[in-house]
């Protein structure tokens, strides 16, 4: 058993409370690569701002549980090594699938973990969580939950379509489980594909897709149901059109890949929202990146040429997100 505290992590508790009286939501961002990992400490440390590192059960078998665990701790000295002295980072387990995943992550040094059980009838949903709960809680681990189902495709978690949060559920929902934050459903999804071209309008100037507008009814009446308690947003990547392009130009086949408006986002971020996770947005600057170095240096091979491009790209991206979109920055401490 290895308590997170020994890594110099922290839980949300403490961040969420701050981020739903502050009116900004903490940065989530998926990581499964040392470079991923390093962009996300430069950016959350120029900025000030607390972070969650989040790891998928896909990330943690392409990685490695153990590697992944010693990364994070990696990060906290890194933080300071680049002049934060109290470093606010989270690691956290993104759509665990299981009890037994759940624990494992726990016993392994996570200080916070997801259980998703929105794929399941509305009672085992809840029994799976309170069981994570009751698990995580004599640790110290915050426990993260989902009601609602978001459409997509991310790493290993897929559904065919949304079904939005039921408000008159979330009272019972978050009483019975003891959960500490819920992820809702209001219309995002996971993966770069977000929409289909049918769902959306196009820019008669542009001639690229506009996504529907998210549910904020569906927020507002989560909120008066659950005033103060801390709301998640999955699937919030805004799958910035120029990373598309230079993907497209460049060898790379995206048709149609579009995300949600960063305006929305920072709407969400404004209320009861306190956590937005970002994963794609991240991936699809560590391609363009790639890809243009290939297309302007053919002769390079050296990993190290074109993933230190790819690096900047990805921590440009992180600091752009937590100072314009999420409002996270300055609030270190």
């Amino acid at each position: 058993m290895v308590s997170y505290k020994e890594l110099g992590l922290v839980n949300t508790r403490e961040m969420f409370a701050k981020a739903v009286k502050g009116g900004y939501a903490i940065p989530a961002f998926n990581f499964n690569t040392m470079e991923q990992m390093q962009a996300i400490v430069q950016a959350a440390v120029e900025t000030k701002s607390p972070v969650i590192m989040q790891v998928s059960k896909g990330a943690r078998k392409y990685a490695n549980p153990t590697i992944l665990r010693y990364m994070a701790q990696g990060a906290v000295e890194y933080a300071k090594e680049l002049g934060c002295e109290k470093p606010e980072i989270v690691l956290h387990l993104d759509h665990g699938d299981s009890f037994e995943t759940c624990k494992s992550c726990i016993d392994s040094g996570f200080s916070s973990v997801m259980i998703d059980g929105s794929s399941l009838p509305y009672e085992e949903n809840i029994a799976v969580t309170k069981k994570v709960v009751e698990y995580a809680h004599q640790f110290d681990v915050t426990v993260e939950a989902e009601l609602g189902v978001l459409a997509g495709v991310e790493d290993e978690v897929s559904a065919a379509e949304s079904h939005y949060t039921k408000p008159e559920e979330v009272i019972d929902f978050s009483t019975r489980t003891g959960c500490d934050s819920l992820a809702i459903s209001i219309g995002t999804s996971h993966g770069a594909y977000k929409f289909k071209p049918e769902q959306c309008t196009r820019d008669p100037e542009t001639g690229l897709l506009i996504p529907p507008p998210l549910a904020f009814d569906v927020l507002e009446a989560v909120e008066k149901k659950l005033p103060g308690f801390p709301i998640v947003l999955h699937g919030s990547s805004s799958v910035p059109q120029e990373y598309v392009k230079i993907i497209n130009t460049h060898g790379g086949k995206l048709p149609d890949a579009v995300g949600i408006p960063e305006e929305q986002l920072r709407k969400a971020a404004k209320s009861a929202v306190c956590k937005i996770n970002i994963d794609s947005d991240s991936r699809l600057a560590m391609t363009a990146a790639i890809r243009l170095h290939f297309a302007e240096h053919p002769e390079h091979f050296d990993p190290r040429q074109y993933l230190t491009p790819a690096r900047e790209e990805m921590k440009k991206l992180y600091i752009h997100k937590i100072v314009n979109v999420l409002g996270s920055d300055g609030k270190l401490g």
